[in-house]
């Protein structure tokens, strides 16, 4: 058996998209236990697929932790040890008792009015205190909310490439679509993607199997074989399970070549990396 003629088939990449019968199943659980080579390709193509989900996926602000984790750090240093160990019961300084006498009138006044300034500034020092609380509240919720909103955010992109990789699962399913495979050129064997071509729209979407992580600088290409000729089909970006390229009406065959950034009108045959005829 051709181990490799097998890989490049596309029965690797319908068996892990559950896209398989029966019968294809079976066959492809034996020789995964038989050929380590199968195996091999079977872990790879999910891989891929788990990393192309979670490829766009943010992360929360760095200040964010930094704002939780202070304010965690020093939130029960800055209350007062009474009410830090549940004791709720905060006695503010009483008015010393002063016996009333005819004879001093004016010391008893003198008394009350020094009693009143020590309930004023025990007010304003209680006061201070739970505007300090307060302020440290809020800031904790705001820190909160930016988490809160960000995590939402994450969930939404998440949710969003599932729905695209649930999407294409249903076009690959499409009788009407007509699969080319491309395996890597020489020395570049370890390469391969799909394409899968409407035959009724004639637009061209792509799957990337296995190609490396380009420079910052390059970009991939598709190509189509034309009468001999290659005919831009589009540049590969970062996508969730299928990647919409041009529309193409004819086709002989189907390459990926490395270029430039923002693609090229001419393949770069030094750069070929996949290759696949039509039919």
């Amino acid at each position: 058996m051709d181990i490799q003629s097998y890989i490049s088939s596309g029965a690797i990449e319908s068996y892990v998209l559950g896209l398989s019968d029966a019968a294809e199943i079976a066959e492809i659980n034996a020789l995964r236990l038989a050929h380590p080579q199968i195996e091999a390709a079977i872990q790879d193509f999910e891989n891929s697929l788990e990393k192309q989900a979670l490829n766009a996926s943010t992360q929360p602000i760095p200040e964010m932790k930094q704002v939780l984790m202070a304010r965690l750090k020093t939130e029960f240093a800055q209350i007062d040890p009474a009410i830090a160990e549940g004791n709720n019961n905060i006695q503010t300084p009483l008015a010393p008792v002063i016996p009333f006498s005819q004879s001093n009138t004016g010391s008893i006044f003198k008394y009350l009015s020094i009693a009143a300034m020590v309930l004023l500034i025990a007010s304003a020092g209680l006061n201070f205190y739970f505007y300090q609380q307060f302020q440290t509240t809020n800031t904790r919720y705001s820190a909160l909310l930016i988490q809160k909103n960000s995590l939402e955010a994450n969930i939404n992109g998440v949710q969003t490439k599932m729905l695209d990789m649930y999407q294409s699962m249903q076009m690959m399913g499409d009788p009407a679509m007509v699969k080319v495979m491309l395996p890597g050129t020489k020395g570049k064997e370890q390469n391969m993607a799909t394409v899968y071509w409407d035959s009724r729209s004639k637009d061209v979407y792509l799957l990337l199997n296995k190609l490396p992580q380009p420079q910052s600088n390059k970009q991939y290409q598709l190509w189509a074989m034309v009468d001999g000729k290659p005919v831009d089909a589009g540049m590969i970006s970062d996508c969730a399970g299928l990647c919409k390229l041009k529309n193409i009406p004819r086709a002989e065959a189907f390459a990926i070549t490395l270029e430039t950034m923002g693609g090229s009108s001419t393949p770069n045959m030094d750069q070929l990396f996949v290759l696949g005829k039509v039919g």
